[in-house]
């Protein structure tokens, strides 16, 4: 639903006399527009302002404008006291996509248990391994960053439907203007029926938590055996490093001076975990404009 629609029937069911003068002004309007002084004799001067106001008339060339016929007839069409957004069908989770959930938490065990973790960074080691041999690790760093960046746009993007996010916020947004209203009103049974339609909304809060986890499984399936490998490389919170050379390698930061890979920068933060969210960040928000990629949700 647009934005003039539910502004249309906000003020029709607000008051019952906007009605009329919205059907006067569409009978007046000649071309799309609409003058004050065709319909003087027939509205009042506030319901003009109010109009005006919630933008169901804009600015014209002569006059003012509609600001959209076919929203603003459909929002006079007979309203039922419910909301007027719909609520959006809620997101079922495929077998696979519960398979990657069991496969992400059993990844997770690899940070605690060495041989899930050696196991796990062993076999992505030698697709990346090669490369330290290459370039440096802060470049093999930085190609997984790209990667990481490209893959969780591209499944945020294709497994997340910002449609169906927008229409979760919107129907909230609703709520809480039919509630506005009512409480300026001092409509108990209108605040009555609007608490019941709140109490079945908070099913939607679930629904927007499972279309935004759901890309982020996918998305932390893939990303935690690299950055496994990473932590296998380095070593970590007293594990050995498989590659000694590699943590060792020192490197000059703003600040922090003269670094190795395994010095912690700030707190328990290593140098190269600061280095890849960095990295990670950077090359997320390149890939979303460079493939013009949208992230936040839209309302029809």
């Amino acid at each position: 639903m647009s934005k003039v629609e539910r502004r249309v029937r906000s003020l029709v069911r607000e008051d019952g006399e906007m009605r009329d003068a919205i059907e006067t002004v569409l009978d007046n309007a000649s071309g799309g527009e609409v003058r004050w002084v065709d319909v003087r004799d027939q509205i009042t001067s506030g319901q003009w302002g109010r109009l005006i106001e919630k933008e169901i008339l804009v600015d014209g060339e002569e006059g003012f404008a509609l600001a959209d016929r076919d929203d603003i007839e459909a929002g006079m069409e007979d309203d039922s006291g419910g909301g007027d957004v719909e609520t959006p069908e809620t997101t079922s989770w495929s077998k696979w996509d519960k398979l990657a959930g069991l496969a992400t938490l059993g990844a997770f065990v690899g940070y605690a248990v060495s041989p899930v973790r050696n196991a796990i960074a062993g076999g992505i080691d030698v697709v990346l391994g090669p490369l330290l041999n290459v370039v440096p690790f802060y470049v093999v760093i930085m190609v997984i960053a790209l990667g990481t960046g490209m893959y969780s746009t591209l499944l945020r993007a294709g497994l997340m439907d910002m449609e169906k996010m927008g229409a979760y916020q919107e129907r909230m947004k609703d709520i809480q203007e039919r509630r506005k209203e009512a409480e300026k009103r001092d409509d108990d049974e209108a605040l009555d029926e609007i608490q019941e339609e709140q109490m079945e909304a908070m099913g939607d809060q679930l629904g927007m938590f499972k279309e935004q986890f759901r890309p982020m499984v996918w998305i932390m399936f893939l990303t935690i055996p690299a950055f496994l490998w990473m932590f296998w490389v380095i070593g970590y919170r007293g594990s050995e490093a498989a590659y000694p050379a590699v943590a060792a390698q020192e490197l000059v930061v703003p600040l922090a001076g003269t670094v190795t890979w395994d010095t912690g920068i700030v707190g328990p933060i290593q140098m190269w975990i600061l280095w890849y969210f960095l990295c990670s960040m950077a090359f997320t928000q390149l890939v979303q404009k460079s493939l013009n990629i949208e992230m936040s949700p839209s309302a029809s």
